[in-house]
């Protein structure tokens, strides 16, 4: 099974996204394209901290991988003319780690916390009083000679991003005075980040090449200038540096994404499911081992999109492939061993 981080239609952050997405990200809200319900309620949030002369309130991004969680705490940064300190929770591992880090904080900074459901619930502890009262306590020394310490710090914004909003423990949600769901792109959307992205890569591409990415990118920007670059390439050593429609189908093609942004691995998990299990329901532990991959990787990895597409169903008894995904497979839709008409009439009956 092909690495997950090593699929090109992966959201997850690669070595080769790293210094490009720097290159290419927006600086500014009005640059930001898509999330406008987002944009608008932080533009708001940002405008009336300003005007109070303020701190903006704790913010807490959630979504799947690859949607701007990172870029919109350095355009909320760039807003609020103040610095930006990037960690993660895993790199938080002590109470003095996160000290360490809230006393180097200068007034009104920005402190982003990726994946922050992963902070432990002692380093959580310290960070309860931190975001309420710009304080810390901390025990210094053990046993009868121990003594707490209190710590003032300047005011600052705690920014959180999750992949996983649900494990993010209810007392810390609770803290946060801003929570945005970030949601798939539309293809126009990307359409436009691409276009902006060509031009910054110095890349030639008409509209309908663009516009063929855009389509395949998963409704995710960083898979879109993932996809850009390589077929870039694609069109450079093959077909004279510029990107045509033609170009870009046949690099897509050469690089098996098809015309819904599907690789193989999602063709392998949707025959899985189809072929091997008559089409669900089947249980998520079952799909994982029958494609040789870690049940957390497929729900949290292979599964949005494909609930997205509405090729799957995720049922009490297991998961479903719907008739889109027969469809989309070349398969008549139906029990494939059976021939039983459908696999999810017994699921509608025991809905009702």
């Amino acid at each position: 099974m092909e690495n997950m981080e090593e699929r090109l239609v992966s959201a997850v952050e690669q070595t080769e996204d790293t210094g490009v997405d720097r290159t290419l990200r927006p600086r500014r809200l009005a640059d930001y394209v898509g999330q406008t319900r987002v944009k608008e309620n932080l533009q708001i949030g940002i405008q009336a901290a300003r005007q109070r002369g303020e701190s903006l309130d704790h913010v807490l991004l959630y979504g799947p991988p690859g949607l701007g969680k990172t870029t919109l705490a350095h355009i909320i940064g760039n807003e609020l003319e103040v610095n930006v300190k990037i960690t993660s929770g895993p790199a938080i591992e002590r109470p003095g780690d996160l000290a360490a880090v809230l006393t180097s904080l200068n007034e009104g900074d920005i402190l982003f916390i990726d994946e922050v459901h992963r902070l432990s619930r002692v380093v959580e502890e310290v960070l309860y009083p931190a975001m309420e009262e710009f304080g810390i306590d901390l025990v210094m020394g053990k046993g009868p000679g121990a003594r707490s310490l209190r710590l003032n710090l300047k005011p600052f914004t705690l920014i959180g991003a999750t992949t996983r909003y649900a494990m993010v423990s209810a007392p810390l949600r609770d803290r946060f005075g801003m929570v945005h769901r970030l949601d798939f792109y539309k293809p126009e959307d990307l359409q436009q980040i691409i276009a902006r992205s060509s031009q910054i890569l110095n890349v030639e591409a008409d509209a309908e090449g663009l516009a063929e990415i855009a389509r395949r990118s998963r409704g995710t920007p960083r898979i879109a200038n993932r996809l850009l670059r390589r077929v870039r390439d694609h069109a450079q050593v093959l077909q004279g540096g510029a990107i045509s429609k033609e170009v870009a189908l046949e690099a897509l093609a050469r690089l098996e994404v098809d015309d819904l942004g599907l690789d193989q691995v999602d063709h392998q998990v949707l025959r899985a499911i189809v072929e091997k299990f008559d089409g669900g329901p089947v249980g998520l532990e079952t799909v994982a081992a029958s494609i040789s991959e870690d049940a957390d990787t497929v729900m949290d990895v292979y599964e949005p999109f494909l609930l997205q597409l509405g090729f799957l169903e995720r049922t009490p008894r297991g998961r479903v492939a719907t008739r889109l995904a027969y469809e989309h497979l070349g398969l008549k839709y139906g029990n494939t061993k059976k021939g039983v008409e459908s696999p999810q009439l017994p699921l509608d009956e025991e809905a009702q």
